[in-house]
């Protein structure tokens, strides 16, 4: 196999729908990324997110003919890895364990807005303060807020990936920011 590391998605797509094992790239340049986006969307057990992760991969195999390489192919895998995490709360009726602020990762610069500087550290009272007002937020605005603050995907991406309109997207973002924020006790804020 050549070596393919520094090729583009859509060039290691084309080569995997001839050559089966550059799939491989594919997968070792995703597979963090989604368990982390998995974890993040609230699947907390290390076996479920592995075989979810599993699902997903063998989804994008055998649908690797339908994507479209004019589009993105990170948002494609991307709304694949949602509609499966998903599918899988459904069929186990089960709700988001929300695993988002144990990450480390912060949330106070999304109450703040996108221009605003972001707190490198939050003791254990914030971050659970943070947890419990993340999971009254209702799923769609979760969905949103971690795909744009915690995956770090722009407006564009996530409309592709939730396949709604740019503007829907926007709203839901403001309106999510806001909710969190009526959420969150004063003293956290920056």
């Amino acid at each position: 196999m050549v070596d393919l590391g520094t090729e583009t998605d859509a060039v290691i797509v084309a080569r995997a729908l001839v050559e089966r094992d550059s799939f491989a790239v594919l997968i070792a340049r995703y597979e963090a990324k989604l368990l982390r986006y998995i974890r993040r969307l609230g699947v907390r057990n290390e076996e479920d997110r592995e075989d979810i992760l599993q699902d997903i991969f063998i989804k994008v195999y055998r649908n690797l003919r339908a994507f479209d390489p004019r589009l993105s192919f990170s948002s494609w895998i991307y709304r694949i890895a949602h509609n499966e995490t998903m599918s899988w709360f459904r069929k186990r009726s089960a709700r988001p364990d929300h695993a988002l602020v144990d990450d480390g990762d912060t949330v106070l610069g999304m109450l703040a807005g996108d221009d605003d500087t972001v707190e490198a550290h939050m003791t254990q009272e914030v971050q659970e303060e943070v947890r419990a007002a993340l999971e009254a937020l209702p799923q769609k605005y979760r969905d949103i807020l971690v795909l744009r603050f915690f995956e770090e995907k722009s407006y564009e991406e996530i409309a592709d990936i939730l396949q709604m309109p740019l503007g829907t997207v926007a709203t839901l973002v403001h309106r999510a920011k806001a909710k969190l924020k009526t959420l969150v006790p004063e003293h956290v804020y920056i």
